[in-house]
């Protein structure tokens, strides 16, 4: 009896700390340096706040600097801290990946 109280406890307890996260769809676009819309995965909940923290020293002209976000992987939210970026042509200007109506849209670089 006290075997199955345990397990039943045990059972429980997991479902608690549960987090539900339901997949809807997955699109895709542009990837790298194609003007097309970016890609985007729909999740049920949106991802935790930004860390906030200052750039690192700027490494040199046609670098843009890349704010830290976080990305699906599986049913969690991973964190990719930020980093300084070449510029793949002249005039590229990044479009920071975010999370909107209920999808995460990836970054992308843009003319």
């Amino acid at each position: 009896m006290k075997k199955k109280l345990a397990i039943l406890l045990l059972v429980a307890a997991s479902a608690a700390f549960a987090r539900g996260r339901f997949f809807v769809g997955f699109g895709f676009g542009g990837w790298g340096p194609y003007p097309y819309p970016a890609p985007y995965a729909a999740y049920a909940s949106p991802p935790p706040p930004a860390v906030a923290y200052a750039p690192p020293v700027y490494p040199g002209p046609g670098y843009t600097w890349i704010a830290g976000y976080y990305y699906p992987v599986g049913a969690r939210w991973a964190w990719r801290p930020g980093y300084w970026a070449a510029r793949p042509w002249a005039g590229a200007a990044w479009v920071a990946p975010r999370w909107s109506g209920g999808r995460w849209y990836a970054g992308y670089w843009r003319r």
